[in-house]
């Protein structure tokens, strides 16, 4: 190979920069798109500093403090001088209880040596992607979906690809569509169950039929903890070729925490760990001792959160049906639902919006999901009944309105 002209390197660095001689952002940074919710919330926001009330059913947050028993273990870790950098993989305690968690709930076994404590679970959606996929690889996904699933892959120049789900089916994935989309370069299907927008569960025939598909699969069960009349399953009852995305901030309430964890076939824990190793260091050291807490003494913080939950949910699926929205198959996971509104309107970001500034309830809008769902809504009731009854009568008020 040839020497570097260094005149070469020069108009390099002058095409990276704008007429005034400064940097441009990259191109990654400029096409990635912006996670909508959060710009319904931000305008909200500028709503409330005009002296508008605003009621929230757009963010997917616990309204609820953290408990006092996760609370006290990270007071007691500060006290204990743990507050230092741990093992990058986590503390081996964290590690040890949710090999204990998964065993009793699931009827699993893991060893500690397949887990990475993570800061959160959106480090470890970029972590795990890191070390699955390389450009040009492809990653199932379902359509609707959480925003940020396709905008990982394309940020490292993978290649997400949605497979449509449908309200009618309780937006599950159908084994046999997801098949028709296989590749040479299909590296994983990503699933999520309870899902967030759907707030929907997928069946364990389902999940047993995708494990027989080949391709690795990675399961965000983040919402597990969250479900009402039914029984959450983990993909580790079906396969062990599979890597599970669990944390600590929807169940516990502790989304400021940001804990979250991977559990991984353990051929992939060294590339992981040099990842972490690299990108992150380690997990907060407090936040990890709160999580040993809350697997090991919140449990019963979490059936009654869990049951206010509930109580929300099937008011909002009566009061939604009731103000004309669809709802095909009434969600039994999460604090979510993905609500048809397509005879309102068909452009549910205009739709969304125009509910945020004429009636002041903050919703999401379908696309944000993906374009299966447009001209859907999503509801989120992690926030209080007395406001969720708010917010509903005031969308009542403005449809009446807005037909006349």
């Amino acid at each position: 190979m040839g020497k570097v002209n260094p005149s070469d390197q020069g108009l390099q660095a002058a095409s990276d920069r704008d007429c005034s001689g400064m940097i441009r952002p990259t191109e990654r940074s400029e096409c990635i798109p912006p996670f909508i919710v959060m710009e319904v919330l931000e305008r909200a926001h500028e709503l409330e500093r005009e002296g508008r009330r605003i009621i929230h059913m757009e963010i997917g947050e616990p309204d609820f403090p953290t408990p006092e028993s996760i609370c006290r273990g990270a007071i007691e870790a500060i006290q204990a001088g743990h507050t230092h950098y741990t093992h990058s993989l986590g503390i081996l305690e964290l590690r040890e209880a949710i090999c204990t968690h998964y065993h009793k709930k699931y009827g699993v076994s893991i060893v500690p040596e397949q887990i990475i404590i993570t800061s959160g679970t959106s480090p470890a959606l970029f972590m795990l992607f890191s070390a699955i996929l390389e450009q040009g690889d492809e990653i199932i996904i379902s359509d609707p979906h959480y925003p940020c699933y396709p905008n990982f892959a394309d940020f490292i120049k993978a290649k997400p690809v949605c497979v449509d789900v449908y309200e009618e089916d309780g937006f599950q994935f159908r084994p046999e569509e997801i098949k028709k989309k296989i590749s040479r370069r299909t590296k994983a299907v990503l699933i999520n169950s309870p899902s967030n927008p759907t707030g929907n569960l997928l069946s364990s025939d389902r999940m047993a039929r995708i494990a027989e598909l080949g391709p690795h699969i990675i399961s965000d069960e983040i919402y597990h903890g969250l479900v009402y009349g039914e029984k959450e399953h983990s993909i580790l009852e079906f396969t062990d070729r599979a890597f599970v995305l669990n944390g600590f901030s929807k169940a516990y309430a502790m989304t400021g925490w940001r804990l979250g964890y991977i559990i991984a076939p353990q051929e992939f824990v060294r590339p992981l760990q040099k990842i972490q190793q690299n990108f992150f260091i380690s997990a907060g050291s407090v936040s990890q001792w709160a999580g040993l807490a809350a697997l090991t003494q919140a449990e019963g913080d979490v059936e009654r959160m869990r049951s206010i939950y509930n109580e929300r949910r099937l008011y909002m699926i009566k009061r939604l049906r009731e103000l004309g929205f669809g709802l095909a198959v009434e969600p039994s996971g999460a604090f979510y639902m993905l609500v048809n509104a397509r005879h309102f309107s068909t452009r549910s970001y205009d739709f969304a919006f125009e509910i945020l500034e004429k009636a002041g309830v903050g919703v999401s809008p379908g696309i944000d999901f993906g374009q299966n769902a447009e001209g859907y809504l999503r509801f989120s009731y992690a926030n209080s009944l007395e406001n969720i009854r708010e917010g509903l009568d005031r969308i009542e008020s403005f449809l009446r309105h807005r037909s006349q």
